[in-house]
């Protein structure tokens, strides 16, 4: 398994991230364990959770559950050492966590603690926020954030910045989280957390966990700029765009326990551009001998920006597929074919 730099902490993690929000839920509790130990296994140390897990659909009385899954492998296994383990505040306006509250100082050590409870550890390695307070482009949302509103102002989005980051030193001084990242953010926010770090007011974000996939590139176009520079890497959520590049979709199929149902986005007229892309990629894994799951997966983890890719599993088989290419590496000759479909079916989903 490729290990891969974690910002600048002299750390390396493994290239792909193993999610867990399907677990407690979809992903029962044994199955769950089993899965962690065959990535642990594979080489894969990276796993990547949040307290309001799992979810499709996020309810009130499994907030927390994922949590409390890894949790009890924890309690039954001594390889702690072994697993680079990452969680996330939720944002606000979640109503099932803390009433919606946002994320602020008064709420960091009370789900920091939470999460340590849960997970039966003494300390998070990599302890993300879900979603900025101000609200993102992410979620589909960029049909309606608007930072230029009037509920928008730069001072006081900085001062909650900063007064955010003063809570998650206190946390590392407290030897309770070792590194922070940032999720659902835009090129400005994080920006201004970089900078507000190196200022000195808090732990400097080293990830940002964003959605980036064949079908969804947004990425490229401004982060991947400031990942580079500031070498923070992204960790790539739905690499597979909720299932659909895996093709079962396809013909607006709905196989049994599918998203599909769950997932509003992926029904629909307004979704024909993305089935038409699947297409033009799943012709280059035929052509190829390339399985789609593997090759969609290679892609974001050869993009030079990506610091890990995070894929989800319901069950052994689809895990054991996953990893079984998890050290693919695509030619040139796949990469450039891939270019072209994307230029001829630009952000489709």
């Amino acid at each position: 398994m490729k290990k891969k730099p974690l910002g600048r902490t002299g750390l390396t993690v493994s290239s792909y991230c193993l999610g867990s929000m399907t677990w407690g839920n979809q992903t029962a509790t044994a199955a769950a364990h089993r899965q962690i130990d065959m990535a642990l296994d594979h080489g894969i140390d990276f796993i990547d959770t949040a307290e309001m897990y799992p979810v499709n659909p996020v309810r009130a009385e499994t907030i927390g559950r994922t949590e409390r899954v890894i949790g009890l492998w924890l309690e039954k296994n001594s390889r702690r050492a072994d697993m680079f383990l990452a969680t996330k505040h939720t944002g606000e306006g979640n109503r099932m966590v803390r009433d919606g509250a946002p994320i602020s100082p008064a709420t960091i050590r009370e789900a920091v603690e939470g999460s340590l409870r849960r997970l039966q550890t003494d300390y998070i390695d990599l302890y993300q926020f879900h979603w900025p307070n101000r609200g993102s482009y992410h979620f589909r949302q960029n049909w309606s954030y608007a930072p230029w509103t009037a509920t928008q102002d730069r001072a006081a989005v900085e001062a909650d910045m900063r007064a955010c980051l003063e809570a998650l030193q206190a946390e590392v001084a407290r030897g309770t989280i070792r590194h922070f990242g940032l999720s659902n953010e835009t090129a400005w926010g994080m920006a201004r957390w970089l900078d507000l770090a190196e200022a000195g007011a808090g732990p400097r974000a080293v990830t940002i966990q964003n959605e980036y996939s064949l079908l969804s590139r947004q990425f490229d176009t401004d982060l991947a700029e400031l990942c580079h520079y500031e070498d923070t890497g992204l960790m790539a959520y739905s690499p597979l765009a909720a299932g659909l590049l895996t093709g079962k979709y396809q013909g607006r199929a709905v196989p049994p326990g599918s998203r599909m149902t769950l997932v509003p986005e992926l029904g629909g007229r307004k979704s024909d551009r993305a089935f038409a892309a699947v297409d033009d990629y799943l012709d280059i894994a035929f052509k190829h001998d390339l399985d789609p799951v593997g090759m969609a997966l290679a892609w974001v983890a050869q993009r030079p920006f990506v610091t890990t890719v995070i894929f989800g599993a319901t069950d052994a088989s689809q895990l054991e597929r996953i990893l079984a290419q998890s050290d693919l590496v695509l030619s040139p000759e796949v990469l450039d074919e891939i270019d072209a479909v994307n230029k001829a079916h630009p952000l489709p989903y």
